[in-house]
């Protein structure tokens, strides 16, 4: 299976190298701006996430000042984007930094999953966008992607497509 898409990572790395959008997460990489930036996106498009983003970062510029934020300031500032239980964790995680990490965001992918409202894939994306880690952050696309490459032809439940494909996709580093 993974011989199968092992082929994948160098050519899609071009095309990004191509067309990437110019996105401010991305011109500034760091672990919190990248982790702002996905929880932000979950359920979200890019167009709509722009500006909130810019009016975020300008009311806390560091995890320190989410972490001290009063919650009313935080949910004004989400409002729009739904799902306010995402930024609820934003706040606990920050306080999490700020409590269990001495206020520097972790490293480890390990330690980066713990926080609160991580989950795998954005965990992934931090480790590797922010910190250069070999860590694919593995979601939904991808594994459309490589299910389309493997032949699936059959649709698979998530769940179960998942347990399939997201072993070897977590493979796919160049």
């Amino acid at each position: 299976m993974l011989n199968t898409l092992s082929f994948l990572p160098i050519p899609l790395l071009q095309w990004y190298g191509e067309h990437a959008r110019d996105l401010p997460w991305r011109r500034e990489p760091t672990p919190y701006r990248v982790w702002v930036s996905e929880i932000m996106l979950q359920q979200t498009r890019v167009a709509a996430v722009l500006g909130y983003f810019a009016k975020f970062m300008d009311a806390f510029p560091s995890v320190q000042d989410l972490a001290a934020a009063p919650e009313d300031q935080l949910m004004k500032l989400w409002q729009g984007l739904g799902y306010y239980s995402r930024a609820r964790n934003l706040q606990k995680a920050a306080r999490q930094i700020v409590d269990t990490f001495g206020g520097v965001f972790p490293t480890d992918y390990g330690d980066i999953r713990s926080l609160a409202g991580v989950g795998d894939y954005t965990a992934a994306a931090i480790a590797s966008i922010s910190f250069g880690q070999p860590v694919p952050a593995v979601d939904g696309n991808l594994l459309r992607v490589a299910a389309r490459v493997m032949g699936m032809t059959r649709i698979l439940p998530p769940p179960r497509a998942s347990a399939i494909l997201r072993r070897p996709c977590r493979r796919l580093s160049p």
